[in-house]
């Protein structure tokens, strides 16, 4: 048997049955004043149309729909902050960058680990230079201090054989 009939053979098909609704739907359509297309079509459901000039519904660019997300949750101090440490070597050369790594970002005071104590404190003396390069690269007033950390040394050791005096394991000088 066909699917636009009944078994029994009475009474309206199926294909008859969604017409009579269709005519049904479109009579009521046109009593409340309702055209095809129009605002009211869809109960409520406001359609827009896409004018000749960019929407907001088009699709948007990589860059900018990813600096409007960092404006809009605050990320875009932090997103900078780890944009210069990421390229550190750039901001304060390669020679510096070998000796020396940014190690965190608090409260406008960037820590940096110098790898010998000769390194720290030329960092140290470079610290005010390093302050405006990096404020160029963040913005002014970003970074107001650099605190500059000698070399990462073993933890010393206590117990009855141990060197008293001398050169210590925090000494790198030479």
């Amino acid at each position: 048997m066909s699917a636009d009939k009944p078994e029994d053979g009475t009474g309206p098909s199926g294909i008859d049955l969604a017409r009579a609704a269709l005519a049904a739907a479109r009579a009521e359509a046109r009593r409340r004043g309702v055209r095809p297309g129009s605002a009211g079509a869809g109960e409520g459901r406001v359609r827009r149309r896409s004018g000749a000039g960019p929407d907001d519904r088009d699709p948007q660019p990589l860059a900018a729909t990813i600096r409007r997300l960092l404006a809009e949750r605050g990320w875009e101090m932090p997103a900078a902050v780890h944009t210069a440490m990421a390229r550190w070597d750039d901001i304060v050369g390669p020679e510096v960058a070998a000796h020396c790594r940014p190690q965190r970002f608090d409260d406008g005071e960037l820590i940096v680990q110098a790898d010998s104590t000769a390194w720290a404190t030329q960092v140290r003396l470079l610290a005010a230079d390093l302050v405006c390069r990096l404020n160029t690269e963040l913005g002014h007033g970003t970074v107001k201090r650099v605190k500059v950390l000698g070399p990462g040394a073993p933890a010393r050791r206590k117990g009855s054989l141990r060197v008293f005096g001398g050169r210590g394991p925090r000494d790198t000088y030479g």
